[in-house]
C-alpha cells in the first residue's frame, strides 16, 4: 500500500537533506546483490533516524535488525567519535555486505556488529542507551520492546519501523500481521512511553521512555 503518492514522495526525496555518496552507492548495490531490497531505509528515513539521534544527544544507540547497513552508518552519523551503535543480525549475506560499507565509512569504526539472534545479544547489554532501532522480524517486536525497554535511559528514544504493514494492521489475516498489531495496541496503553505514530513510509513509531 502506497501512503502518498509517488509524486509527493519523490518532492519529499527532492527537498531532503542529501546523504553521502557511500550511502548512495549502499542503496545502488542493496537493489542489485541483496533480496527484499525494499526493506532498504533510504535517504528520508535515514536522514530522519540520523536527526532523531543529533536531537537525544546519542552516544550509544542499539539497532536490532541491520540488512545492509544503510541505518546503522545514519545513525552513526549522528553519534560523537567516542560514542557506539550496536546491531544485531543473523542473515550471513546482509552481515558480509554491511561489513564492506562500514569499513569504507569514517563511521565504521563506530559500529559494533553482533551475529546472531539479537534477543540473544540484547539479553547481554548492560548500562543505559539514548535510543534504539526496531527494524527485524515482526513475530518479535514486543520482545524486542520489552528486552529495549529497561536499557533505555529516561528519555531515550526507541524508534519502531514497519508498524503500518502495508495497511495490513487494519485487517490481519497472517503471523506478521497479527504481531504488527498486537504491538500496536500494546504501545498504545504502555504509560511507560510517550509515544506518536508517523504514516513515513510503511509508519513509524516514536517512543520516549518516561
Amino acid at each position: 500500500m502506497n501512503f502518498v503518492s509517488e509524486e509527493i514522495e519523490g518532492y519529499a526525496f527532492d527537498h531532503t537533506q542529501s546523504e553521502c555518496d557511500l550511502l548512495w552507492r549502499l542503496e545502488m548495490e542493496t537493489y542489485d546483490r541483496l533480496e527484499i531490497p525494499h526493506m532498504l531505509t533510504g535517504r528520508i528515513e535515514g536522514r530522519l533516524l540520523k536527526m532523531l539521534a543529533q536531537l537525544v544527544e546519542a552516544r550509544r544507540i542499539v539497532e536490532v535488525g541491520t540488512f545492509g547497513g544503510y541505518s546503522a552508518l545514519s545513525m552513526a552519523e549522528a553519534l560523537p567519535e567516542d560514542g557506539y551503535l550496536i546491531t544485531c543480525e543473523m542473515d550471513p549475506v546482509a552481515i558480509r555486505f554491511a561489513r564492506r560499507f562500514f569499513e569504507e565509512s569514517p563511521h565504521g569504526k563506530k559500529i559494533v556488529l553482533k551475529e546472531g539472534p539479537a534477543l540473544d545479544t540484547l539479553k547481554t547489554l548492560s548500562g543505559s542507551f539514548d535510543m534504539a532501532f526496531i527494524d527485524a522480524d515482526k513475530e518479535n517486536y514486543l520482545n524486542y520492546y520489552e528486552t529495549l525497554l529497561p536499557l533505555m535511559r529516561p528519555g531515550g528514544l526507541i524508534v519502531v519501523d514497519n508498524v503500518l504493514w502495508g495497511g495490513r494492521v487494519l485487517d490481519p489475516q497472517d503471523v506478521s500481521d497479527h504481531a504488527i498489531h498486537r504491538f500496536n495496541e500494546k504501545i498504545k496503553d504502555d504509560y511507560r512511553v510517550e509515544k506518536v505514530m508517523l504514516t513515513l513510509r510503511d509508519g513509524v513509531s516514536l517512543l520516549r521512555k518516561r
